[in-house]
């Protein structure tokens, strides 16, 4: 019931299926059988994830057999939230060992045709009808229209819908026998997609609604989180919204401790928190889910640093190895990784290196002369170079052009400013895998020092990017200020 999460996508959890164990539980084993009718597929599928920090998926195959009968059996270390695949179609499915599920579905529409019958039957009906009841009813999710409401009739809103929600779930509990796993769990959904919603409301109305500025909320908004329970809820493990809220708890932290994500120290900050706010078995998944982020969006050596301290924490190695590998393919482009080294041949005929331009700041244009959003930022490239005329910044435009006459008729003609240079191959060039390419354009930006400050900074069209590169200046040094102060602690 995560239901602004729902509709956005980004670098978080949703919809994420996490396996934990609630207390001392044995592996057990999951049966499921059923049919499908009018099949539209030969196989079904249900997948779980076994770590929560993890992004590979424990799956198990069934082959439909003539009749469009399936059986399959999974293990499990206790009650997980799981998918049920079929072709494109996703249902949600809520597993606990020793549970033999029969499942019936019509295969051009399993969402809304399935049903369960069997041991774990009842929480899965509950499922369904929640999706029917909640999720797909638009009254009820923030998303599209009520993000546009002010902070009363937001609230009104959640407070609706909870009370809403929590009437639905007494309702069920008198009509099934739910598992003591499963009461927490659905109650879980219900609190923390209210705690969440209600937490990053004004973010999301922000990014959402731009025909008006940030809302300034009353001082009674953020009552709620007094609440210390909120953040300390070991019956709640299983449900994704409270992880994710507690992940956004973090940010908020931060962020009223006056760090922001354009900070250097932003994830440090947040892991810190994590790290002394947080207890129980939900704090080293939290502390997990913010080192992710500093991976993607923060400083390769700070990364490095948390992790080696992470380590400390997580003393049953469960999610390091994950980690580990996480960092691994992502800290060749993170900031602070040097940038790949090049020497490329210029409209006159020089040759040119990365090196060359060690002390300045560095903005990377990759373009084409063939391609047309390449062409379309050309104004808006000329423009960036003059504001910036005489400062601390090189602009070096990178053409990956098979067809070298083309391209310096281009460049001559149009007296395009910056440092032009091309790539022999084309889209084959070396430099293309170096940096990772899909397509061009692209864009980077690069630290004084030659290491990466930011591998997706604002395009030469934006606004925003003359902001920007403003503040890029000399931050390479800030993070090695801040990187020294931590190793003097």
């Amino acid at each position: 019931m995560s239901y602004s999460i729902r509709f956005l996508a980004g670098w978080l959890l949703a919809a994420s299926l996490t396996t934990l164990s609630v207390g001392a539980q044995a592996q057990g084993t999951v049966t499921l059988t059923g049919k499908v009718s009018g099949r539209t597929n030969d196989t079904i599928a249900v997948s779980v994830r076994e770590n929560p920090l993890d992004p590979k998926e424990q799956i198990t195959y069934a082959r439909l057999d003539d009749k469009g009968e399936f059986r399959m059996a999974l293990k499990l270390d206790g009650p997980a939230r799981a998918d049920l695949v079929y072709g494109d179609d996703v249902a949600d499915l809520f597993l606990e060992p020793g549970d033999a599920l029969d499942i019936r579905f019509r295969g051009s529409n399993m969402a809304g045709s399935v049903r369960y019958k069997g041991k774990g039957a009842d929480a899965n009906t509950y499922l369904t009808d929640v999706a029917e009841q909640f999720i797909e009813n638009d009254g009820f999710q923030v998303l599209p229209d009520n993000i546009m409401l002010y902070e009363p009739g937001f609230l009104s809103f959640l407070d609706y819908r909870r009370k809403e929600e929590n009437k639905f779930l007494k309702n069920a509990l008198e009509d099934n026998k739910f598992s003591e796993a499963f009461r927490h769990y659905a109650q879980a959904e219900i609190d923390y997609s209210y705690a969440n919603d209600r937490l990053t409301f004004p973010d999301l109305r922000e990014q959402v609604v731009a025909t008006e500025g940030r809302l300034k909320m009353s001082p009674a908004f953020y009552e709620f989180l007094n609440d210390k329970s909120l953040t300390n809820n070991a019956q709640a493990m299983q449900s994704e919204m409270y992880q994710e809220f507690l992940l956004n708890y973090v940010h908020y932290l931060a962020n009223s401790n006056g760090k922001l994500r354009t900070h250097p120290d932003f994830y440090q900050a947040c892991y810190d928190i994590a790290k002394t706010q947080l207890s129980g078995p939900v704090r080293p998944i939290i502390m997990g889910r913010v080192l992710q982020e500093s991976f993607r969006f923060g400083h390769v050596k700070q990364s490095a640093a948390m992790l080696a301290d992470f380590r400390t924490v997580d003393t049953k190695n469960r999610y390091a190895p994950v980690l580990q590998q996480d960092f691994d393919t992502h800290k060749a482009f993170a900031i602070g990784a040097p940038a790949p080294e090049f020497r490329l041949q210029t409209v006159n005929g020089d040759s040119v290196s990365l090196r060359d331009f060690r002390g300045k700041l560095v903005y990377l244009n990759f373009w084409r002369t063939t391609s047309g959003l390449s062409l379309r930022d050309l104004p808006y490239a000329a423009d960036l170079a003059k504001k910036f005329e005489g400062k601390n910044i090189v602009f070096i435009n990178i053409a990956l052009d098979e067809n070298e006459g083309a391209w310096k008729q281009l460049v001559t003609s149009k007296r395009l400013p910056g440092v032009q240079v091309r790539a022999t191959g084309g889209m084959r060039s070396p430099i293309l895998r170096a940096y990772a390419l899909d397509d061009v354009p692209a864009y980077f930006l690069l630290a004084e020092d030659g290491t990466f400050l930011n591998t997706k900074p604002k395009r030469l069209s934006s606004r925003a990017a003359v902001d920007e590169i403003k503040e890029s200046f000399g931050k390479a040094s800030t993070y090695t200020s801040l990187l020294s102060n931590e190793a003097s602690k």
